[in-house]
């Protein structure tokens, strides 16, 4: 049994058929990608696991109870930053943790150095780069007491080389603290340097019709995205997404 389960769940809006009968499973420590086309239903998938809706068909199970249509069972992180403008660095990371009156301001210091963000812990947003207000988006998520973090896209509106960057952060902080992540991306580059394993949706309405395990030993290096090997499953993905 998984942290995560998610059992045949389908949804429609207006009459439309978003997803369609999808079961997910994550284990604990794993990193896990969902790859599919824009508009496949990946963020409506993270709604519903995040109880901001509820799905028509299904259930949602998280650490063996069941979180359908629950809020605050999840740490998530979206496309955006979402900083409070008014609040520091540190106060930022720290809000997760004080929403459920579990400050830890020691740790959330250590993680803000170990993201090469010392000197900046009072420090507004507007004072920062936009990679660096994802290491600290991504630390308050990481701070965040629930067992299951969800990422959404994070790294959209990077570009290329500050994505790649971010990667190999993110990375390196995952491996010192082995959090549960789900992720959820477009980017083939992405998923595989990433991920344990990927699950490909379809779209209209979105199926899962594939599953990757992915080979690569870590610590993985920039380098990995240019070998054989990766090369052949980003094609392998390529081709199952272009037939979604």
């Amino acid at each position: 049994m998984g942290i995560l389960e998610i059992n045949h769940v389908s949804k429609s809006f207006n009459g439309r058929k978003v997803l369609d009968d999808i079961s997910i499973e994550v284990q604990e420590g794993e990193f896990v990608t969902i790859l599919g086309p824009s508009g496949s239903g990946k963020s409506t998938l993270f709604h519903l696991i995040g109880g901001l809706i509820t799905p028509d068909e299904g259930s949602i199970m998280l650490d063996g109870g069941n979180i359908t249509g629950k809020r605050g069972s999840i740490s998530y992180m979206p496309q955006q930053p979402a900083l409070f403008p008014w609040r520091t660095v540190l106060e930022n990371v720290l809000l997760g943790q004080e929403l459920h009156e579990k400050k830890d301001v020691e740790k959330a210091i250590t993680m803000i150095s170990k993201a090469g963000l010392s000197g900046y812990e009072h420090s507004l947003p507007s004072e920062l780069s936009g990679g660096m207000k994802q290491r600290v988006a991504f630390i308050r998520a990481l701070l965040s007491p629930q067992s299951l973090i969800c990422l959404d896209e994070p790294f959209s509106a990077l570009d290329d080389f500050t994505r790649l960057e971010m990667h190999q952060w993110l990375l390196s902080i995952w491996a010192d603290f082995k959090r549960t992540i789900l992720f959820v991306t477009h980017n083939m580059d992405e998923a595989l340097f990433l991920s344990d394993r990927i699950i490909v949706l379809s779209s209209n309405p979105a199926k899962v019709i594939h599953e990757v395990k992915v080979p690569f030993e870590r610590p993985r290096e920039s380098e990995l995205l240019l070998k054989n090997e990766f090369l052949a499953i980003k094609k392998e993905l390529y081709q199952t997404v272009g037939r979604a």
